[in-house]
């Protein structure tokens, strides 16, 4: 592994956002040869180089650039007409902009727990199943995902919020759901859903609204959870639930339907 991908990866595992500068394209003299890599931080701290110089400093110019719409995009010039540098060649560059995969914390490990984690590892998030049953939260079910078998209101606890974590309480318990709920719901996720009926989800929301909880911030919880597709089977309940983190995550206009009272 070259030092640009252990660069990526470290970036990855400390949560941070980059962009990735990739020469894709040299024609006649120029300071590197396709396949140069330079990673850029939104600060502008650089790792690697794309060849120094006038020339770079435009290139991390376009990586900012590329940070702040999230958007890739490639930089050509002409090294000697466009920048007045002595090479006399041309340079093509794509420049990527990546960030961490989203993380997805699991609260249960039942039979909508496990097709809801292997949908979501393949739709791109990082899946953490959480559930104090050695016999349902096992490697075999939830494979690459991460697991802790403890008590899943200590893990509510100690849980860092952040705008990269989803939420998801699909646990056996009603009390243990709402337990959780009210443990979590007082801080930022980029989303929290809670499986369960409208009768379960009326229940809820007058509990919580009795105990004092912020209806602003009840009015945040997806709940019942998952697009109105008719779902039935614990897989198709999956991909209600997915459908509706997808619909979140690209930010489609129409908003999933938010906890309520159902009169």
């Amino acid at each position: 592994m070259t030092d640009v991908w252990r660069t990526l990866v470290a970036a990855s595992e400390r949560g941070e956002t980059v962009a990735l500068a990739t020469v894709i394209g040299v024609d006649g003299s120029a300071p590197r040869s396709s396949g140069a890599r330079m990673v850029v931080w939104p600060d502008g701290r650089i790792a690697g180089t794309v060849g120094g110089g006038n020339f770079e400093a435009k290139v991390i110019e376009a990586a900012l650039s590329a940070l702040t719409t999230g958007l890739p995009r490639r930089y050509s010039v002409h090294l000697t007409r466009d920048l007045g540098m002595c090479c006399g060649g041309a340079m093509d560059v794509f420049i990527e902009p990546l960030r961490p995969l989203d993380r997805l914390v699991i609260f249960g490990a039942g039979h909508v727990a496990r097709p809801t984690a292997s949908f979501a590892r393949e739709a791109g998030w990082s899946v953490t199943v959480v559930d104090d049953r050695e016999e349902l939260n096992t490697e075999a079910r939830f494979p690459q995902c991460e697991r802790f078998v403890r008590d899943p209101r200590g893990v509510a606890r100690a849980l860092e919020s952040d705008a990269r974590t989803w939420i998801l309480l699909v646990t056996h318990d009603h009390q243990l759901d709402q337990d959780l709920l009210e443990l979590l719901v007082a801080r930022d996720w980029a989303w929290l859903g809670l499986i369960g009926s409208r009768t379960k989800v009326t229940k809820f929301h007058l509990r919580l609204r009795a105990a004092g909880v912020d209806p602003a911030r009840l009015a945040r919880v997806s709940a019942p959870v998952g697009l109105d597709i008719g779902a039935e089977t614990p897989e198709e309940i999956a991909i209600s639930v997915l459908a509706e983190m997808i619909h979140t995550r690209r930010g489609v206009s129409r908003p999933p339907a938010p906890m309520r009272l159902i009169r």
